[in-house]
C-alpha cells in the first residue's frame, strides 16, 4: 500500500485538528482507523499537556511536589484522550468527508469469525438489529 504522505507540517497540523487535503484520505482513513490508531491518538493528545507542564518540573522543589504538581493533570489528560478516542477520531474522519464508522473496522475484523459463527448457528440477524451494529453514542 503505497499512499501518500503529508509534510511534517502537514502532519503537526492534521494531530492537532487541521483538515489535510483530500488527495490525502486514503493514509487519513488508515491513520485514524487503522492498526494503532488508538496508541496514536493518546500519544498526540499526550503531548500538549506534557509541554505545559514540564517547566514545573524547573522549580526548585521535591520529586514528591513535583509529582504532586503534574502528575494529577497529565493523567487526567490521558485518560480523557482514551475515553473520547473513538469519539474524536470518528469526528476527524467526518471532518475528511470520510465514513465514521470506519472506526469500528478493526473491531468488525476481529470480531467477524463471531459473527460468521452466529449466522451459522441461529440465522442471519434481524433487520431491526442494525442499529446495533454503530457504537456512535448518538
Amino acid at each position: 500500500m503505497n499512499t501518500a504522505r503529508p509534510t511534517p507540517l502537514q502532519y503537526v497540523a492534521y494531530s492537532y485538528g487541521r483538515r489535510l487535503p483530500a488527495s490525502l484520505n486514503n493514509w487519513v482513513a488508515e491513520d485514524l482507523a487503522g492498526d494503532g490508531a488508538v496508541r496514536r491518538h493518546v500519544l498526540r493528545m499526550a503531548i500538549p499537556p506534557f509541554l505545559v507542564l514540564a517547566p514545573l518540573w524547573l522549580l526548585p522543589a521535591s520529586l514528591y511536589v513535583h509529582l504532586e504538581m503534574t502528575a494529577p493533570i497529565f493523567i487526567w489528560a490521558v485518560l480523557m484522550s482514551l475515553a473520547l478516542n473513538k469519539i474524536w477520531r470518528r469526528h476527524r474522519l467526518a471532518q475528511h468527508g470520510l465514513d465514521p464508522t470506519l472506526v469500528d473496522s478493526l473491531r468488525r475484523r476481529k470480531d467477524s469469525r463471531l459473527h460468521e459463527d452466529y449466522a451459522a448457528r441461529f440465522g442471519p440477524r434481524p433487520d431491526s438489529a442494525k442499529w446495533q451494529s454503530n457504537s456512535s453514542p448518538f
